[in-house]
C-alpha cells in the first residue's frame, strides 16, 4: 500500500490557544480531509460539550469539507487515570469515557483514542494492570455500542507504568480480547523505549490502526525538523508494512508552536511530502 499526503489529519494540538473556528479554517485551508480532534478546554472538554454542541462541531467541519476522524480526549495531563487505586477517580475516569464514546458519535468520528493511565509507584504492578484491563475493556464495550471503534496507546514511563512499548500493548490488548480495541504508534514513545516501526508490527500486526507522526530528540512531540528522529525511515517502513490508516501530528514542543501554529503545521506537510518513498 502506498502512502500518501490525505492519511495526515489536521489536527488542534498546538491550538488550544486560539478559537477552534481558526483551526478548521486552517485544516481546511492546508487541504486536509480528516481531523484528530484533542477534547482540551476551551475547545473541546468532554464533560461540558452536549450532543447539541459536538454536531455543532460536526457541521462545522463538514461545511469546510472536513470530518472528525479520531477523538482523544485529554487525559494524562489532568485527573484522568483508569487505572487508579482510587475508587472515585477510577469511576470518574471511565465515566469521561464514556461520554467521549458518545460524543464521538455524535462527531461522527470513528476512532476513540484512549490511553492505560497508572498505578500508584509503590503497588504490585499486576494490581494497576489488572484495573486497567478491565477499564478498557468496558469502555471498548460500550463504545462498540454506538459504533465507535478505540485505540490504545503506550505512554512513555514518565507518564505511565504500565503500558510503554509495542510489546506490553500487545499483551494488553490480548488480555482486553476485543476486536474494538486497536493500537496507537506514536513516534516519538516508540522512539523513547528503544523500538521502530517493525517492532510495532512484528507484535501487533494489523492491529495497528493509527499513527502520531512526530519529531523529537527523541521526546518533545516536536515538529518535524526541530528533532532528530528518521522521518523518511518511518514513512518507507509504514509503507512497507502496508500501513493504510491515518497520522496525525501532535505537536506540543516547548509550547511556542501554539503562538502560530499554522506555518508549524505547513512545515511538517512539507517534511512528509519531501520523505514520502518514492
Amino acid at each position: 500500500m502506498t502512502l500518501t499526503l490525505q492519511q495526515l489529519t489536521g489536527s488542534n494540538f498546538a491550538y488550544q490557544q486560539l478559537p477552534f473556528e481558526r483551526f478548521l479554517d486552517d485544516a481546511a485551508a492546508l487541504g486536509r480531509e480528516r481531523l484528530e480532534l484533542w477534547g482540551i478546554a476551551p475547545q473541546f472538554h468532554i464533560p461540558q460539550v452536549s450532543d447539541a454542541e459536538a454536531r455543532a462541531v460536526r457541521r462545522s467541519a463538514q461545511a469546510r469539507g472536513l470530518r472528525v476522524h479520531c477523538l482523544t480526549p485529554e487525559q494524562v495531563m489532568y485527573p484522568v487515570n483508569v487505572a487508579s487505586p482510587v475508587t472515585w477517580l477510577r469511576a470518574a475516569s471511565i465515566a469521561m469515557f464514556r461520554r467521549a464514546a458518545e460524543l464521538a458519535a455524535e462527531l461522527g468520528a470513528e476512532l476513540l483514542l484512549l490511553t492505560p493511565g497508572r498505578g500508584f509507584e509503590d503497588e504490585p504492578l499486576e494490581a494497576a494492570w489488572r484495573r486497567s484491563v478491565d477499564a478498557v475493556g468496558e469502555i471498548a464495550a460500550y463504545a462498540e455500542t454506538l459504533g465507535v471503534a478505540c485505540v490504545l496507546e503506550p505512554l512513555q514511563r514518565v507518564e505511565s507504568n504500565l503500558v510503554n512499548d509495542s510489546r506490553t500493548l500487545a499483551r494488553m490488548l490480548d488480555e482486553i480480547g476485543s476486536s474494538n480495541v486497536g493500537a496507537v504508534l506514536d513516534t516519538v514513545g516508540m522512539a523513547v523505549a528503544g523500538e521502530s516501526v517493525d517492532d510495532y508490527f512484528d507484535s501487533l500486526g494489523d492491529r495497528v490502526r493509527h499513527v502520531h507522526l512526530v519529531d523529537g530528540s527523541p521526546a518533545g512531540h516536536l515538529a518535524w525538523g526541530d528533532g532528530r528522529l528518521p522521518l523518511a525511515e518511518y514513512l518507507t517502513a509504514l509503507e512497507r508494512r502496508g500501513y493504510g490508516g491515518r497520522m496525525t501530528f501532535e505537536l506540543f514542543g516547548d509550547g511556542t508552536y501554539a503562538f502560530d501554529p499554522r506555518p508549524v503545521v505547513e512545515r511538517c506537510l512539507s517534511a512528509v511530502t519531501s520523505a514520502l518513498p518514492r
